[in-house]
């Protein structure tokens, strides 16, 4: 009888104290997204894609500029020189053929260093929020199909970090 007690006292304690686990969600996008620095960042990234392209454009324009120069100048030019200026433009026309390629590389470079950065303060901010607020789990909204229900940290969040909730960014709580 005893040992019936201390388990029934032992799976009262449990439920107990995993009854006490608060539980808490944040979408971390809508987070970042709201965040000045996404914003500067963001400026930045797309000023860093148009000189990409840029520089992409200027490469093809040399190289129509040097195939028409070639092709006009080519009844002047020695068989050697010929080679050589044909070993060019294969060699420009390959670096224009691979620049999408760097370009989009140098872009994902770009964009990971400089949201980076803000990834984490937004992760700092949360494990503060979170430790504060004394939730044990934080999910992420986008990631949870079932759950058991949970406040929405976002407010919280975004209160610590300073930023304004418009209406349109106002989410439902979800129960």
């Amino acid at each position: 009888m005893k040992k019936f007690i201390v388990a029934g006292m032992l799976a009262f304690v449990s439920f107990t104290v995993s009854a006490q686990q608060k539980v808490g969600y944040i979408n971390l996008d809508e987070l970042i997204g709201s965040m000045p620095e996404a914003d500067k960042a963001d400026k930045e990234l797309k000023e860093y894609q148009a000189s990409l392209a840029q520089q992409g454009q200027d490469m093809m324009a040399d190289l129509t500029a040097r195939d028409s120069a070639f092709v006009k100048d080519s009844v002047k030019l020695t068989n050697s020189m010929k080679e050589i200026k044909r070993n060019e433009l294969i060699g420009l026309y390959q670096k224009v053929q691979n620049w999408n390629q760097q370009a989009q590389d140098m872009y994902q470079a770009k964009a990971q260093q400089l949201v980076a950065p803000i990834h984490e303060k937004a992760l700092e901010t949360v494990k503060g929020v979170a430790k504060e607020s004394g939730y044990q789990y934080v999910l992420e909204a986008s990631a949870v199909i079932v759950g058991p229900p949970g406040d929405d940290l976002l407010p919280l969040v975004k209160k610590k970090l300073g930023i304004k909730d418009t209406p349109a960014a106002a989410t439902p709580k979800k129960n």
